[in-house]
């Protein structure tokens, strides 16, 4: 590749971290007996648990599996980063959550297994209550499940359930006092999904709360589904984890993106805008960069010479070698020539007819036709190939292909006039011989009076052209002058149709090399159909002139003795047969159809260029190409075959910020869903004026996609033209998005005395089913009591 990529857009992909060794065990004894809260944020990508008195978490991926050690056949439990380290218990692996719903119990029991072993916890039961969260509008199902699996199996005391957002949100409050009676619409970006909460005098509302069906699982299956269709054949796979690390690390959301993609139609912005992730490679010997220096394509001047050099040797001896090759077929064509004329000249009239033909057999003709035939066939081309060798040698050509053009005196055949009776065997055999060459000389003659005539019709039309030409040339100029614009107008319409027909053409040339593309497949049916015909016509069926069929006499397509008897071959005979023939030659009729439309756009081009003066060389379909050739070049550069580091990049320009656009437009990722300012347009037109102003004054984010550069500009710009210029909009973002939510769990239960009001027993869990919750303003509504 010409352009040398800079240092600070390349990017490594890191190696895979080797996991850290969990910390050893809390001392459960400060929580012994005491009844401190546990929180529990069960998260779709991460699990936080923690005494509520601890001021940070303990933390893992949400993901267990269950192997067998290989030495001592000995089952373990991997949770978290450990599921990395065995290359076997990964493909057992699972996971809770089944996109945004908590489906699969037995891989949350293992992880709250670990959890509470982590925590210390020694004792038969759990004897904390416990504060946990769920999903927004979560299925009673799910909750059912999840609160057995607490009373049942743990014997908590009390179960609270909570909506992670609300908590963020509590937890960044910035009213003082005791009581949470804030305002807000908070926006939490999630694994499987983004919700709007709207949040009224400290209470979430969940009646008017909406969900979009994108999270940051989605666009990074996205990323990688977008890496794919640009690198097909890219040399290693591109695992989902490395595209996740891709998107975290790479992708932004810009605060106009229509805007963004029209400044990429110049490619140096485009370049500018790329990120260069290098893969991984192994260097081989013919690399260019794969050298144990580092600069294997770096070549002195004496090297680049003495290459030269050695090609033009190479050059030089293929050019003797098919010399050499062309003055043997030569000379074979002579010797057999030379053979065959003997042959004729031997046969004497007292050679009887029958001798004649077999001998002529013998040596491989069928009969005395097809022998002067080759005959004929052999002494043209040995002189057109002396006639090329003397021009290779420096000599003069005369005539077009033989020497029938060079003046000739007219010979005399005495014998052809004499009957036989008046002559002897040896003049019967000169008579025979002047007749063969009298036939050839007449022949020549008409040939010679053929080519003159033709010059003679070709300088006529020749002159007629040119004469047509100037005519046209004239009422050209006239046009011109009278009306330029209208003439300009004229032949940019012109260049358009020329240019479209090009293209066109260009693509249905690359739906050919695609064998599942319509055109290749209506192709193959026309060769099909062509091969059936044939079959039909061996078999003595057919399809006639008129459409009807038989195997008679009459003008068909097939025929009751069929092509391989005495029948004459039909095809041609209907215009349908040069239709499908159209069809399906893409070679050389494309190919000549295309060089007069570049030949005719080249004429048109140049009288633009000539007289108008608007019309620039930008304006050339030449140029055209060049822009478009750089604009993909800058998409996706072109590496040379050598070079493996360069095969083993990615480039990500539109992707980074197409993913997160998302986000805001969820039909480019083919999601049917609105966006988040449809989304919150809609929430908010369920509220008054007063109400609406409150909310929007703290618009809230909150989750670790929430970090993604550029989401508050986007949303406060999406936001804007939806309310009136004088309402004023205020985003602001959590803290600390991953790690808010439980900690204003703790809060909550730690600072608020309503905690102890919010939990279901164990004995109205019994009564009234898990299902149930007591609803409370950071909770769900459905469910509720």
């Amino acid at each position: 590749m010409d352009d040398v990529q800079p240092e600070n857009q390349i990017t490594s992909l890191p190696f895979s971290a080797i996991p850290n060794i969990p910390p050893p065990p809390e001392d459960y004894t400060p929580h012994r007996l005491q009844h401190t809260p546990l929180i529990i944020d069960n998260g779709s990508t991460n699990l936080r648990w923690g005494f509520a008195t601890s001021s940070e978490p303990r933390f893992g991926s949400n993901i267990v599996t269950k192997y067998r050690e290989r030495k001592t056949n000995y089952p373990l439990m991997l949770f978290g980063d450990a599921v990395e380290v065995e290359s076997g218990a990964k493909t057992q692996a699972k996971t809770p959550w089944e996109g945004d719903v908590l489906l699969n119990f037995d891989a949350l029991e293992n992880a709250l297994d670990y959890a509470l072993v982590q925590l210390g916890i020694d004792t038969p039961t759990v004897e904390h209550p416990v504060l946990m969260t769920e999903r927004l509008c979560s299925p009673v199902h799910s909750r059912a499940l999840t609160s057995e699996l607490m009373f049942e199996l743990y014997s908590v005391p009390s179960l609270a359930y909570c909506v992670d957002g609300i908590m963020s949100f509590y937890q960044n409050d910035q009213s003082t006092g005791n009581s949470f009676t804030s305002d807000g619409l908070v926006v939490s970006f999630n694994t499987a999904s983004t919700s709007v909460i709207p949040i009224l005098n400290g209470k979430g509302i969940i009646s008017h709360a909406k969900r979009i069906p994108w999270g940051a699982s989605q666009a990074t299956d996205y990323l990688l589904k977008l890496i794919q269709m640009k690198y097909p054949n890219f040399p290693t796979r591109v695992s989902v984890a490395q595209a996740n690390w891709m998107f975290r690390e790479f992708c932004s959301v810009s605060p106009d993106y229509l805007s963004l993609l029209r400044s990429f139609e110049d490619p140096s912005v485009l370049r500018s805008h790329q990120k260069i992730i290098q893969f991984p490679f192994l260097p081989t010997p013919n690399s260019s960069n794969g050298g144990a220096t580092g600069n294997g394509d770096e070549k002195t001047e004496e090297e680049l010479a003495r290459v030269a050099d050695r090609r033009r040797e190479q050059g030089r001896k293929l050019q003797e070698i098919a010399a050499r090759n062309r003055m043997e077929k030569l000379q074979q064509k002579e010797s057999d020539l030379a053979y065959l004329l003997s042959l004729r000249d031997n046969y004497s009239p007292s050679v009887s007819k029958r001798e004649w033909d077999r001998k002529l057999k013998e040596e491989g003709f069928d009969d005395e036709e097809i022998f002067e035939e080759t005959l004929k066939k052999l002494e043209a081309d040995v002189k057109k190939a002396r006639k090329k060798e003397r021009e290779k040698e420096g000599g003069s050509a005369v005539g077009d292909g033989d020497d029938v053009d060079e003046p000739m005196e007219e010979p005399s055949f005495p014998l052809v006039d004499i009957p036989d009776a008046d002559l002897d065997p040896s003049s019967l055999l000169e008579k025979r011989k002047q007749k063969l060459l009298k036939a050839g000389y007449e022949a020549r003659l008409r040939a010679r009076k053929e080519r003159e005539l033709k010059a003679i019709k070709d300088r006529e039309e020749k002159a007629e052209r040119e004469k047509q030409k100037e005519i046209e040339e004239k009422l050209d100029s006239e046009a011109r002058e009278v009306d330029l614009e209208g003439w300009a107008k004229k032949l940019r319409g012109e260049q358009e149709t020329l240019m479209v027909r090009i293209k066109d053409r260009a693509k249905r040339r690359a739906a050919m090399n695609d064998r599942k593309s319509a055109a290749k497949q209506e192709r193959m049916k026309n060769i099909a159909n062509l091969a059936a015909g044939d079959e039909r016509v061996a078999g003595g069926s057919g399809t006639s002139k008129k459409g009807g069929k038989g195997t008679g006499k009459g003008v068909s397509r097939g025929t009751g003795k069929g092509r391989k008897g005495n029948a004459e071959d039909m095809f041609g005979a209907d215009d349908a047969d040069w239709a499908i023939y159209r069809k399906i030659n893409t070679t050389t009729m494309v190919s000549s159809d295309e060089e007069e439309d570049l030949a005719q756009l080249q004429q048109v081009e140049q009288r633009l260029l000539t007289y108008d003066p608007t019309f620039t060389t930008q304006h050339t379909h030449a140029s055209i190409l060049s822009q478009r050739s750089a604009l993909l070049n800058a998409f996706r550069p072109a590496y040379e075959e050598g070079d493996v580091a360069g095969h083993n990049r990615i480039h990500l320009t539109t992707e980074r910020c197409r993913v997160c656009e998302a986000w805001f437009t969820p039909a480019i990722a083919g999601v049917d869903s609105a966006g988040l300012g449809e989304v919150i347009q809609n929430i908010l037109s369920r509220f008054n004026e007063e109400e609406k102003a409150r909310l929007i004054k703290n618009v809230f984010l909150t989750g670790s996609p929430s970090q993604i550069p550029g989401i508050a500009p986007r949303l406060y710009s999406t936001l804007r033209p939806l309310l009136p210029p004088e309402m004023p909009i205020k985003i602001r973002q959590a803290g600390d998005p991953a790690l808010d939510a439980w900690k204003g769990m703790a809060r909550f239960a730690t600072m608020d005395e309503q905690f102890g009001k919010v939990g279901m027993s164990k004995a109205e869990y019994e009564e009234m089913g898990g299902e149930r919750l007591k609803r409370w303003w950071g909770s769900n509504w459905n469910g509720g009591l």
